[in-house]
């Protein structure tokens, strides 16, 4: 496999590492998202409760306890709690999308990676079938079938190196995405919780 890689001219080097960072950017991720959900697991619940109790010393230390993006948002919402009703919901609204965009950190390079590893690829095709032409021009136009086929094959070796990293790449970022909006889904579902929680202990 080096080999072969190493026939595909300088532009594999950065396809391969653009392969590896991939690998690291989702393993980080996927990790990052599995102790988000163990350390927050119904925390909203929980405080909900904690609040209608009126024991808002311990919903907060709920919250600061579980370091998760829902407690954390939960946590400036029972800060925010004695503000009006629409300052307390941008403070809600702000908390959360600060929680989305950590959540979300990394992801893009993700879609720019699938972008740019087909252009590597084609850009050292491109590099390849000039010099494949360029070794024809020397030979004086007597066509050597093995030379040629020899250079088109190596020039043709990191477009499909480009588009093999660049599709798992692609549903690495729809998938990563994906739980971030399910992230997202919750951080609002806990929220709307906490305001009806407050307001039935208000009425």
């Amino acid at each position: 496999m080096l080999e072969i890689l190493s026939k595909g001219g300088i532009l594999v080097v950065p396809i391969v590492f653009c392969s590896v960072l991939v690998v690291a950017i989702f393993c980080e991720r996927m990790v990052r998202f599995t102790i988000n959900r163990s350390r927050g697991k119904d925390i909203e619940i929980k405080v909900a409760k904690l609040m209608k109790e009126g024991d808002e010393e311990a919903a907060l230390k709920a919250s600061k306890q579980s370091d998760s993006p829902m407690g954390r948002v939960l946590e400036k919402a029972i800060e925010a709690k004695d503000l009006d009703n629409e300052m307390l919901e941008s403070v809600i609204v702000n908390a959360t999308e600060n929680e989305v965009r950590d959540l979300s950190s990394y992801i893009q390079a993700l879609a720019t990676i699938g972008n740019i590893a087909p252009l590597l690829g084609l850009l050292g095709t491109i590099l390849g079938m000039i010099k494949a032409f360029m070794v024809i021009q020397e030979m004086g136009g007597k066509v050597n079938a093995a030379v040629l086929a020899g250079g088109i094959w190596e020039a043709m070796l990191t477009t499909a190196l480009g588009l093999v990293v660049a599709l798992p790449t692609m549903v690495a970022h729809s998938y990563l995405l994906s739980k971030v909006d399910q992230y997202e889904a919750r951080l609002q579902n806990g929220s709307v919780l906490f305001l009806k929680a407050i307001a039935k202990k208000a009425a």
